[in-house]
């Protein structure tokens, strides 16, 4: 039986992340580096949010390879906003950076700050999802975003042959289109699958969630819902919720996020593709090393991604990011 109480749960998650986006708007303008060596580097790096705890295991794991070396580190938030990123990112070049590690919140806005970051002789590391022009960029380091959607797609054709489908998408973001590019491109030959809605929901739970409850009001059909990522999948589990659809609705994500993993033990969601932050952390401050000390390095990474289900949920932890 699908328990009562995720909707108070999404609303608690909905007020950590704002609480969260205030702590980094307040704090990000700090310099995290302690005891630096002289001639240090500094590196700069801007998430396309801070309220989504991936991006900060991410940056957890290049901060303190950056401390350990005596380098310093500067963080800032543009919390989706794509001109404020450009902003940012401005005046970190006048704060002089060495290295910028970037998540464009906006797949095609950075072009013209990261030339003017190339011409200053700035190296820039891609993170997470990609820039749509990567003439600039000297290394993009990603999960596995399409084969996630394909492992989703593949688990989903598992347990049905039809399906209503509503998809949850964040077109901005070329990690997010290539999740439900893959998903899309493993299910759609299926006749009887039809997608009857996309909703934009930018991945925020707070998006997602009144998305869909828009979509159930105007009387939309579905009985199956997928998300590029799982705070949108939060926000879904929770609309579902407050319109006691659970019962009837399957619920698959991106992520494999703690909070994730505990609606997929409760019954309350069927899978999720997992990403591993912490060895997308690890393989950008050693890239950002590699640039440092004028190495070469591959121009494209892709960190594998695993498929979590109730069957081997309980292997990853459901209390931490595998």
């Amino acid at each position: 039986m699908k328990t009562n109480n995720i909707f108070w749960c999404a609303l608690a998650v909905f007020n950590l992340a704002a609480f969260g986006a205030l702590f980094y708007g307040v704090y990000t303008k700090a310099d995290y580096s302690l005891n630096q060596k002289e001639n240090s580097y500094l590196i700069g790096a801007s998430y396309m949010t801070m309220n989504n705890e991936f991006y900060k295991i991410v940056n957890e794991e290049i901060n303190a390879r950056v401390e350990a070396e005596g380098d310093r580190f500067i963080l800032r938030d543009p919390a989706l906003d794509a001109d404020r990123q450009i902003e940012q990112i401005e005046e970190m070049l006048e704060e002089g950076i060495d290295i910028l590690v970037v998540t464009p919140v906006d797949q095609k806005s950075l072009t013209a700050v990261l030339k003017r970051a190339k011409e200053r002789g700035v190296k820039i590391v891609v993170a997470d999802s990609n820039v749509q022009d990567t003439r600039y960029v000297d290394c993009t380091i990603t999960s596995d975003n399409y084969r996630a959607g394909v492992l989703v797609g593949e688990y989903f054709l598992e347990q049905r042959k039809e399906a209503k489908l509503a998809v949850m998408t964040h077109e901005a973001a070329k990690s997010g289109q290539e999740r439900v590019q893959g998903f899309l491109d493993t299910v759609s030959s299926w006749e009887g699958i039809e997608i009857v809605c996309e909703i934009e929901c930018e991945g925020q739970t707070e998006i997602a969630m009144p998305g869909l409850q828009d979509a159930i009001e105007r009387g939309i059909e579905f009985d199956n819902v997928f998300c590029l990522n799982d705070l949108a999948s939060v926000g879904v589990v929770a609309a579902l919720q407050e319109n006691q659809m659970l019962d009837e609705v399957d619920v698959y994500g991106v992520d494999g996020s703690p909070d994730s993993k505990a609606l997929i033990k409760e019954g309350m969601m069927e899978a999720s593709a997992g990403q591993f932050p912490s060895e997308i952390g690890r393989e950008i401050a050693d890239t950002v090393y590699r640039l440092l000390d004028g190495k070469i390095t591959r121009k494209d990474i892709l960190v594998p991604v695993e498929l979590i289900t109730a069957a081997n949920v309980e292997e990853y932890g459901i209390d931490r990011w595998q």
